[in-house]
């Protein structure tokens, strides 16, 4: 690779940083349509719907899995059925914003089948947006609702208890047993869907 001389160019700073993907971004802007923008840290989830401007892309509306916690999530904020339900509550604002439709934005995150970007995805869906996708890409209902961490909570409690109180601390620290994630899953849904879709 070239790094010098009359014909080298250097790269934009967010593309040397390895933040922006220019031609994956040009494509996205070329639909002319809003753009679903799903971030993933450690911690956190966060959904935007931007709007392209030549000064800077504008945020119509947003979701942080960080206030889930106003409707009773007791759960992890970086998990599947957290990306989920950040999903569902951007798309409920989206569409009572006038929002109809828009295109999914990952940035840099590889496209896996069943990925907590994939989960914000059908959230979005479930709220009433059109977005372009392949419905095979898109987590199951089982895994969305948290009955895999359930069933490997309830194994796990019967074959070494001290293991068992170590994995899921947390959950056990804000009153959360993980055997009732599905049930604590569909009650903070039930409060969004109460609050925003009707």
């Amino acid at each position: 690779m070239k790094t010098s001389g009359p014909r080298f160019k250097v790269e934009f700073r967010r593309k040397r940083e390895g933040r922006t993907d220019y031609r994956y971004r040009l494509k996205l802007l070329r639909s002319r349509k809003l753009r679903l923008v799903v971030r993933v840290s450690l911690r956190h989830i966060s959904a935007q719907i931007m709007k392209f401007s030549p000064t800077g892309d504008l945020v119509l509306v947003s979701a942080h899995s960080k206030q889930l916690e106003k409707f009773g999530w007791k759960d992890g904020t970086s998990n599947l059925p957290a990306a989920y339900l950040v999903g569902l509550l951007c798309g409920y604002r989206a569409v009572k914003a006038g929002v109809k439709e828009a295109v999914l934005d990952i940035g840099m995150r590889h496209p896996t089948k069943g990925a907590k970007v994939f989960a914000v995805l059908k959230g979005a869906l479930d709220a009433g947006l059109q977005i372009p996708h392949q419905e095979e890409i898109l987590p199951s209902d089982e895994r969305i609702s948290g009955e895999d961490i359930s069933a490997y909570a309830e194994s796990l409690k019967k074959e070494d208890e001290r293991t068992y109180m170590a994995r899921f601390s947390s959950y056990l620290s804000k009153g959360l047993l993980p055997e009732q994630i599905p049930d604590h899953f569909n009650s903070v849904k039930q409060e969004i869907v109460r609050q925003f879709g009707g």
